[in-house]
């Protein structure tokens, strides 16, 4: 949290403080205009092939936090082989929501190696929470079902580059 020190009115000068404050309010309405303008736009990341069993995902990496805010969001479709991994900076409890997501999406929660730790269903446009059943450092999400229909379930192991050397 930013806190902002103010001088007391006895100290500031009158019309540039109008003017400084003004400006700020400018470009602070510009700047909440233009993210939200990029923000309904769908993000494209790097991506990284990772195998879940004999399939190949090509997973877009989502690295920064906001990267991983934005996620999928305004997506009108994602291909059957495609989905995005989420990377965290050390192992915590993850918890996603679907706020402006507009497909069905599954997400596996994964630890450190990638092994799958859980895997949740998650609804277009919910604010329902989908949570990790334990610290984990990475999440993939991909269309709904796809886990399901390839038999993936919990200690299932995802190989790939972002997990480190498989033996």
């Amino acid at each position: 949290m930013t806190y902002i020190k103010t001088l007391p009115l006895s100290h500031a000068p009158r019309l540039p403080h109008i003017s400084r404050w003004g400006s700020l309010a400018a470009l602070a309405l510009l700047g909440s205009g233009l993210a939200q303008a990029q923000g309904e736009a769908a993000q494209q990341l790097p991506t990284t092939p990772l195998t879940v069993g004999f399939q190949v995902v090509q997973a877009q990496v989502a690295r920064t936090p906001e990267q991983r805010a934005t996620g999928l969001m305004h997506r009108k479709s994602l291909a059957p082989n495609e989905g995005m991994l989420f990377v965290f900076e050390q192992p915590a409890t993850q918890c996603f929501w679907m706020k402006n997501t507009l497909i069905p999406l599954s997400i596996a929660f994964l630890d450190d190696k990638g092994a799958v730790v859980n895997i949740a269903d998650m609804q277009p446009q919910s604010l329902d929470s989908h949570c990790s059943k334990q610290p984990v450092r990475y999440a993939l999400e991909v269309n709904q079902g796809w886990f399901a229909k390839r038999g993936v379930k919990p200690g299932f192991q995802v190989k790939g580059a972002p997990f480190g050397p498989q033996p």
